[in-house]
């Protein structure tokens, strides 16, 4: 949707933001008003000077009003030091408070919003259009009200000096105002070009920098590069056209001006000339600085305004987010403070697209404490499955039990603290192996990390890296091998005591220098807990307690190992000489 030139509405909804700063947003509405004030009180005192002591050469009434100017100029510097400070002061803290808003928000998205959305979008709403918000408050609505101010009063000391001149200055003013409302409208629909191409662009990089290896790997560095400059090229086109109305519409302005100040010196003079009293010199030198300070402000309200259309637009993109109804629902009461890790799903259906079935009718049932594998081919619905058991996506039809309560009675914050999960791409964030073991959680101590690197095998490979466990892993854990961040993952689970634990093929690339490490880490961490394994390797299919087939999301077997590959013609019997009779 596309921001109006100026949305009522939407203006009202970010002012509301202001509140919580009142005293600071009214002060800057005070400050704007002396600045009015004492701007146009300059001119006005050099006309008393240059006709009531120059001329009359008195020279202590001179010395007295460019004292007086002086302590007005002085005035004006303080007030305009305080509004232009107070005024981005305020903006900074209310994108501040919104950011935190926005981020918040995002983080309780449901993960088919993320399925659907691409990260450089939310990036670019999350920090430079959220940034434009701020200038709505420092250079737009404050400055064009200063602006609008400053002519209002201007203009009634202009009246009062001399309505003749003044006459002459308002004839001219509509033309202005003709020129900079046609400015204004194409200046908008240029401004709403320009950040859908930064749009476009913050995603096209975001996406092929994290892809790089995959960029590379299929040589695809000259197409992936013509597209950037295709895009990039949109994305300066979109520049250009607003830097070609700026560079017509300044220059008419001034000429405007320029052509008005000339009348009015041309008027003024052949009236002084003639010996009319009604025009003075210091009339004529007033009026030099009152047309500047009446048409620059005219001029620049035009350039403001085009601040505050950003801002509006930006804040637009940022409320469509705010707006989306796509939170994961949290209308549960009861605390998961422990689990006996009893499992159900009854008839359950999922769909991620609508009519697209994933599940079609799951019923399963796992015991506490058993440790069962589900297997079957891609796109089965294996990773749906404990998808839905984390409440990632909220299901189509049916019911799942923990322990014979309803996983939506649960508070989500409380059913997720109890489940954990290791997956097959690990992702470890750009900080030290400790912080993204505890996950910066205060209650995990970095004594209770070391006792469970101990347990599960893995605080020797963690003491053989350079700092240890303060070793940094950089983005996305690019020091380390992925078998190396398959171990972390594994500690991260078990350092955080789950009842439920799973296992989304998080053995699958694991090297052989690290077998052995996962194989007695999976030992660890599954004993004596509830386990669902989505099954790759070997090992963990044989060593279930049951193994679940899915083919085409319906649970065609189930069983263990020996009862399952007995089936001569079973699924599971076909699956395993296909994938796994390899491995053995």
């Amino acid at each position: 949707m596309q921001a109006k030139a100026f949305d009522t509405n939407l203006f009202k909804r970010i002012l509301k933001y202001t509140k919580p700063y009142k005293f600071r947003y009214y002060g800057v509405i005070l400050f704007a008003i002396s600045l009015s004030v004492f701007a146009a009180l300059r001119p006005y005192l050099l006309k008393q000077t240059v006709d009531e002591y120059i001329k009359p050469k008195d020279g202590n009434g001179l010395l007295f009003y460019v004292t007086l100017m002086g302590i007005v100029m002085l005035l004006e510097s303080i007030s305009q030091f305080y509004f232009v400070y107070w005024a981005n002061w305020l903006g900074q803290d209310i994108i501040k408070d919104i950011r935190i808003k926005l981020f918040k928000y995002i983080l309780s998205f449901r993960m088919k919003y993320f399925d659907n959305s691409p990260v450089g979008m939310l990036v670019t709403r999350s920090v430079s259009d959220i940034e434009q918000i701020a200038r709505i408050f420092s250079q737009g609505l404050f400055m064009i009200f200063s602006d609008l101010l400053k002519m209002i009063v201007v203009l009634f000391f202009m009246f009062y000096m001399n309505w003749r001149l003044t006459w002459i200055v308002i004839i001219a003013m509509p033309i202005l105002v003709y020129i900079t409302r046609i400015f204004q409208r194409k200046m908008q629909v240029a401004f709403e070009e320009v950040r859908t191409q930064v749009n476009n662009m913050n995603v096209f990089v975001q996406e092929r920098v994290t892809g790089m290896k995959i960029v590379q790997l299929f040589n695809r560095e000259d197409i992936e590069f013509e597209k950037f400059k295709e895009i990039n090229s949109k994305h300066n086109n979109a520049w250009i056209k607003t830097i070609f109305y700026n560079s017509i519409f300044f220059p008419i302005a001034d000429i405007i001006s320029s052509l008005t100040l000339g009348a009015v010196v041309l008027y003024g003079g052949f009236h002084i000339l003639d010996g009319n009293k009604f025009t003075s010199f210091g009339d004529l030198f007033s009026y030099t600085m009152f047309i500047g300070m009446l048409f620059n402000p005219l001029r620049q309200i035009a350039d403001k305004f085009n601040e505050m259309q950003m801002g509006m637009i930006a804040a637009n993109r940022v409320f469509d987010i705010l707006d989306t109804d796509n939170d994961v629902q949290n209308d549960g009461t009861k605390m998961a403070s422990h689990f006996l890790g009893n499992i159900r799903f009854e008839n359950v259906r999922f769909s991620y697209i609508d009519n697209e079935e994933v599940l079609k009718g799951i019923n399963l049932k796992v015991n506490a404490g058993e440790t069962i594998a589900i297997v079957g081919a891609t796109g089965a619905g294996k990773s749906t499955i404990i998808n839905l058991l984390n409440r990632f996506y909220e299901i189509n039809s049916g019911s799942i039990y923990i322990d014979d309560q309803n996983i939506n009675d649960f508070k989500l914050e409380s059913l997720r603290q109890q489940i954990a999960i290791v997956l097959q791409d690990v992702f470890l964030f750009a900080d030290t192996i400790h912080n993204n073991i505890t996950l910066n959680n205060p209650e995990i101590t970095r004594e209770v990390v070391i006792t469970a690197a101990k347990e599960i095998g893995v605080h020797k490979f963690i003491k053989s890296l350079p700092g240890g466990y303060d070793y940094d892993v950089k983005e996305r854990g690019v020091m380390l091998s992925s078998g190396q961040r398959q171990l972390i993952a594994f500690l991260r689970a078990y350092v955080s005591n789950p009842s439920i634990l799973i296992l989304d093929e998080a053995t699958s690339s694991i090297d052989s220098y690290n077998e052995e490490l996962i194989q007695k880490a999976t030992e660890t961490i599954t004993k004596d807990r509830t386990s669902i394994v989505i099954a790759h390797r070997l090992a963990t299919i044989i060593n279930a307690d049951k193994i679940i087939v899915i083919e085409k999301g319906q649970i065609v077997e189930e069983g263990t190992h020996q009862e399952l590959v007995s089936k001569t013609e079973g699924f599971y019997k076909k699956l395993y000489d296909s994938q796994f009779a390899v491995e053995s």
